[in-house]
């Protein structure tokens, strides 16, 4: 594993070497004063930003998908879109994960420090190479006009005493990172009228606890949040505020200012690829917890009943490592409270293929975690692309969630479809 191949870290690699952040971390423990994770625009790059927030398992399934398009990738990290340690158990779940099946990549998570400091041993043990953790003061009367609210210890703070405990809390993560032996970057929002002028005193600070390098980013005005009105600090500024901070500690000047969901080469735009990829690994079945297939189908042969006249479900899944039929489980498609049932029948089926079904099964059973297709496929084909984790062909894919008075011969459409 060669450390210097992480692009934010080391300029010399950004052209040659890529990223991927994994945004499994949905909620944050910190209110900052300028961040709004609401707003997705595809073409937008900064921090907090993600088109979707993904499971464990998905994120795992995601990131074959990806290595398997992108070979370049070095670095997988988790920066959001919330904290990692407001989502401890997603976020170690994940490391984990990864470190497991691709011991060769470099590990690296960004955090604001207010819970990093409890899992540093941890992230040692699981070779995490590199975290970042944003320091805006290092004075808490300054760090108080920077930050809402701080949710720490069961009990919400305000003003300076959560300011105080946010600043104690990095300052041990810093130090604890260090005698872990991994590399610290700071990243600091440069914010105009707040600590613009305060930004040599975090370096001075960061440097004397070990930290590495300091990233410097211009202040993002987003509409919505008590800093909108002010201005993005302009690039003279910013060179100002480095070359004096650069003092005491390296400055990091090609920061991307990067999505939680970025993927590819620092400074490009996700790919429309990548974008889909991400938005089918929040639906894709992984058959980890729930290892079969259903399908409607009157013959085991081609996926040829709507779901509202479907009388059985085949039931599909590996044994000794080959797809086949299991199983015929009766549903009754006369019930009143027939989706509920249908759920109920299937808590051990990822997916459910049929022909066609209406809006109301497929806004439910998406409810409950199941993959909802409506296809016009053979079954051999549809459950094999499934099982090998690999996303159905759209030649193949019809319009889930809308039927129409044809879905059953003798039962009306509302009681088939809706």
């Amino acid at each position: 594993m060669n450390i210097n191949n992480h692009p934010c870290f080391n300029p010399d690699v950004r052209h040659k070497t890529g990223r991927i952040h994994l945004p499994v971390a949905a909620r944050c423990n910190v209110q900052c004063n300028f961040c709004n994770r609401k707003y997705d625009c595809a073409n937008e790059n900064r921090p907090g930003v993600s088109t979707t927030v993904l499971s464990p398992q998905q994120a795992e399934k995601y990131l074959d998908h990806i290595l398997g398009q992108v070979p370049n990738i070095a670095v997988v990290g988790i920066a959001g879109p919330g904290d990692p340690f407001a989502n401890v158990k997603e976020t170690m779940e994940t490391l984990e994960r990864i470190h497991s099946h691709y011991p060769d990549k470099l590990l690296c998570l960004s955090s604001n420090g207010l819970y990093l400091a409890d899992y540093i041993p941890r992230l040692a043990e699981l070779n995490v190479s590199h975290v970042t953790i944003t320091v805006n003061a290092v004075d808490p009367q300054i760090g108080a006009e920077i930050y809402e609210w701080f949710y720490y210890n069961q009990k919400t703070y305000f003003g300076i005493e959560g300011a105080n405990i946010l600043l104690e809390r990095q300052t041990e993560a810093i130090k604890l990172l260090k005698q872990y032996g991994i590399i610290v970057k700071i990243n600091t929002v440069v914010i105009p009228r707040v600590n613009e002028h305060h930004v040599e005193d975090i370096a001075r600070y960061v440097s004397a606890l070990g930290a590495d390098i300091q990233n410097c980013i211009p202040l993002i005005p987003v509409e919505g949040t008590p800093f909108a009105t002010l201005e993005e600090p302009s690039a003279s500024v910013m060179r100002t505020v480095r070359a004096k901070a650069s003092v005491y500690i390296k400055q990091m000047s090609h920061c991307a200012r990067c999505r939680a969901d970025a993927v590819g080469l620092l400074g490009e735009q996700n790919s429309e690829q990548a974008f889909n990829a991400l938005k089918y690994a929040k639906i894709r079945p992984t058959f980890i917890d729930k290892p079969y297939i259903a399908v409607a189908s009157s013959d085991g042969k081609v996926v040829d009943l709507h779901l509202g006249e479907a009388s059985k479900l085949l039931i599909y899944g590996k044994r000794n490592g080959k797809v086949e039929l299991l199983e015929e489980r009766p549903i009754d498609k006369d019930s009143s409270n027939r989706w509920e049932e249908l759920a109920n029948a299937i808590p051990d089926c990822d997916a459910l293929l049929s022909k066609g079904m209406g809006h109301a099964p497929y806004e439910y059973l998406s409810s409950k975690g199941i993959y909802v297709e409506a296809i016009d496929s053979s079954v051999r084909n549809a459950v094999d692309i499934l099982f090998a984790g690999q996303p159905l062909p759209s030649e193949i894919l019809r319009l889930a969630g809308q039927c129409n008075s044809s879905c059953s011969g003798a039962y009306s459409s509302d009681q088939s479809c809706h």
